[in-house]
Parts: structure tokens; C-alpha cells; sequence
């Protein structure tokens, strides 16, 4: 299974029709959030397949103008053939904007999903804007991770953790990838792609 994964900037390679014909196809592909709707569009037209997403900080467009033929994961459990995906939006509270969360709020909606994630024996992949607290993240206010994003990881133990605002430049992909146990967590900052073995996920 191969996907694409987008977040925080437009890759011009990927919106370009004539350059996009070259990254082949994608099973389906995740935004983690803060890219403007039509883009998301574009992208799931353009590639014909699935995107799934959830909302960045700055995402306030979405309310009235939702990324059309895309699906948004937050707060649920979906399913992509076998692959179990999850998603979990914003960032950390810093100015009362929408889709910011103290650490409190994130970890009631965590804890509202226990009963699916227990009904579903843990979950793949987990898409998130904001990523786990000192893995990735900054110490300012905005960009500081979650937590509870670290014990979500202990104890369900997804194949991928996959976030998005913070913007990084990354001389080779495996700048952007930390390992925790069998969790390997993804910057996905403009755009990353990974194959992903399905049978594994059963």
C-alpha cells in the first residue's frame, strides 16, 4: 500500500498536473492539516483516490468551504481496507482560536475513544496536526506537542504517527522520522510518502 501524506505548504511538484503524472498512484492520501481545501481537492481528484484529514490551527476556512470529496477523520476511527486510521486535529491552546486544545481537552476526546479503540484492538495509523510532546515539537506555546499523544502511542502502539506543524527543511527523509517502540512518527511537513505492508495491519 502506497501513501501520500501533505501538510502546512502546497508542493508545487504535487499540484502541478504535468509534474504530478510522475509520482504514480497512491492507495489514498492523509493531510495533517493547515492547507487550503481546494488543494486537498485537487489532490484526491488529480491522484483518484481517498484523502482523508484532519484540520490545522489554521484551517478555519474549512467551516464553510470543506475540502470537497475528502473525508474528515478527527475524533473517529476509520477504516481503509484493513489499515485503521484515526485522527486527532489542532494544536495546543495559545490564543483561543479555533482547533486549539489545552492538554486537558485532548485528552477527553482521547478518552472518548476508548471503547472503539478497544472494540478495534488499536488502530494503524494515527493522523494528527500537532506533534507528541518533545518528539518534533517546539517550546513555544503554539507548537508545543501533546502528552497524551505519547501515552497513546505506549499503549496502542500504531505502525505510524503521522503530524504536521512544524516546518522543517529536510535534507533526507529520515530527518524527518522518529521511532518510539514499533511507532515510527512522521513530520510530514509538505509532503511524504511511504509503503505501507497491509497484510501487517490485520
Amino acid at each position: 500500500m502506497r501513501v501520500l501524506c501533505i501538510s502546512d505548504t502546497v508542493a508545487p511538484e504535487l499540484d502541478d498536473p504535468a509534474s504530478s503524472e510522475s509520482f504514480g498512484q497512491f492507495d489514498f492520501i492523509i493531510s495533517c492539516g493547515d492547507l487550503p481545501p481546494e488543494y486537498l481537492s485537487r489532490l484526491s481528484h488529480r491522484f483518484n483516490t481517498p484523502l482523508y484529514y484532519v484540520k490545522g490551527n489554521h484551517d478555519i476556512r474549512y467551516n464553510h468551504a470543506p475540502p470537497m470529496g475528502c473525508v474528515n477523520v478527527h475524533g473517529r476511527i476509520i477504516r481503509h481496507n484493513s489499515v485503521k486510521i484515526l485522527g486527532l486535529e489542532g494544536s495546543r491552546w495559545y490564543n483561543g482560536g479555533p482547533y486549539q486544545y489545552t492538554e486537558p481537552q485532548m485528552r477527553a476526546i482521547l478518552r472518548g475513544l476508548r471503547i472503539r479503540l478497544w472494540l478495534n484492538k488499536g488502530v494503524d495509523i494515527i493522523i494528527s496536526h500537532s506533534p507528541p510532546r518533545y518528539i518534533h515539537d517546539r517550546e513555544d506555546q503554539c507548537h508545543k506537542g501533546f502528552e497524551i499523544f505519547n501515552k497513546a502511542i505506549k499503549r496502542y502502539g500504531p505502525r505510524y504517527f503521522l503530524h504536521g506543524h512544524i516546518h522543517a527543511s529536510f535534507k533526507k527523509d529520515s530527518e524527518r522520522i522518529s521511532t518510539v517502540g514499533e511507532t515510527k512518527i512522521i513530520n510530514c511537513y509538505s509532503y511524504y510518502i511511504f509503503e505501507h505492508n497491509e497484510h501487517e495491519a490485520d
